[in-house]
């Protein structure tokens, strides 16, 4: 049975945090000393976790798992998960978002276990700027993280930027630069309201309009068609074959065509990124539901999903939980 809701979309795309913590501290993500995080005990376990995507892929018509955190490579024994996720029949596509810090180490594991590829986020290129942002200095380890994933196979290797205005917006088009030298992709994503502090100010972010007028200064673009459920719009640089992707989550929400559903490292379902509502999975897996029995829940959760996350409704409320604490 499918993840259907009210509105005729259908979720094949599981997005599941494997852990809240993180290794850096990025400003808009978190506070310099972190965030309390997610008791061991709330947490799932391995075989809790594997149990529930087996639910998705064979019974309700997941084909597409992304992991991500926190920081997913705080996960002890991760590539031993991803064996067990590749194994599954029907076997759906993995991949990973991550800061990339571990990658220079682990990329050759994660990719032998059935990794297909990675998402690294990277905001600047410049070195006081990645420590002011991150309150770390790790530009380093980022950057031959990257060359890892490539090397391991690990493609298309996606880079994710956030541009903020004041701190790293005339980075455009060097982002892209970097990217294009490097063969990787680059996606520019607006900044979305998901600060534990609540301080997300909509005339503070970057628009994706704002994004495109700072590539083409250097480049040409050329919009490309049929981006059906993918949230990137995207551009060939040039006349191609290269191209760059802005997701415009907030100027132009693509809710209309999402095909996504959420997994929280403590077994919450969440059927949008910014709902204020979970449905608990964790509690039934624990006290001896079926297998079919658990289905039916994850179904009956996403038939609420609402039409769009309101962001630019006057009512809007962030979520209660950070992103840090959501996945991405």
């Amino acid at each position: 049975m499918p993840l259907a809701d009210t509105y005729g979309r259908v979720a094949t795309d599981l997005r599941i945090s494997l852990t809240d913590r993180c290794n850096l501290r990025c400003t808009y993500c978190m506070p310099a000393e972190g965030l309390p995080w997610i008791p061991a005990p709330e947490l799932l376990t391995d075989d809790e976790l594997l149990r529930l995507v087996t639910i998705g892929v064979t019974r309700l018509g997941i084909d597409q798992i992304r992991l991500t955190g926190g920081e997913p490579t705080l996960r002890p024994g991760l590539p031993g998960l991803i064996e067990r996720i590749a194994a599954l029949e029907p076997r759906p596509g993995i991949s990973l978002t991550t800061n990339g810090l571990s990658l220079r180490r682990i990329a050759p594991a994660l990719a032998s276990a059935g990794l297909d590829r990675v998402n690294v986020s990277l905001d600047t290129l410049r070195r006081e700027r990645f420590e002011q942002l991150t309150r770390r200095d790790r530009l380093d380890d980022v950057l031959r993280g990257l060359e890892a994933a490539a090397e391991a196979g690990l493609t298309p290797v996606k880079v994710n930027a956030v541009l903020m205005r004041g701190v790293n917006d005339d980075e455009a088009a060097d982002l892209l630069d970097f990217a294009l030298d490097a063969g990787y992709e680059l996606r520019f994503i607006e900044q979305m309201p998901l600060d534990p502090q609540h301080g997300w100010d909509r005339a503070e972010m970057v628009t994706a309009e704002e994004i495109r007028a700072g590539i083409l200064g250097r480049h040409s673009l050329e919009a490309e068609p049929g981006r059906g459920s993918a949230p990137a719009e995207t551009f060939l640089v040039d006349g191609g074959p290269d191209r760059v992707g802005i997701i415009a989550s907030v100027t132009a929400p693509f809710c209309a065509n999402c095909d996504r559903v959420r997994l929280t490292a403590d077994g919450q379902i969440r059927d949008c990124l910014f709902a204020r509502t979970e449905s608990d999975l964790r509690t039934p897996l624990r006290t001896g539901a079926s297998d079919e029995e658990i289905a039916a829940r994850w179904v009956i959760a996403m038939r609420g999903k609402r039409p769009g996350h309101g962001i630019n409704d006057p009512s809007f409320l962030q979520p209660p939980r950070p992103m840090s604490a959501i996945g991405g």
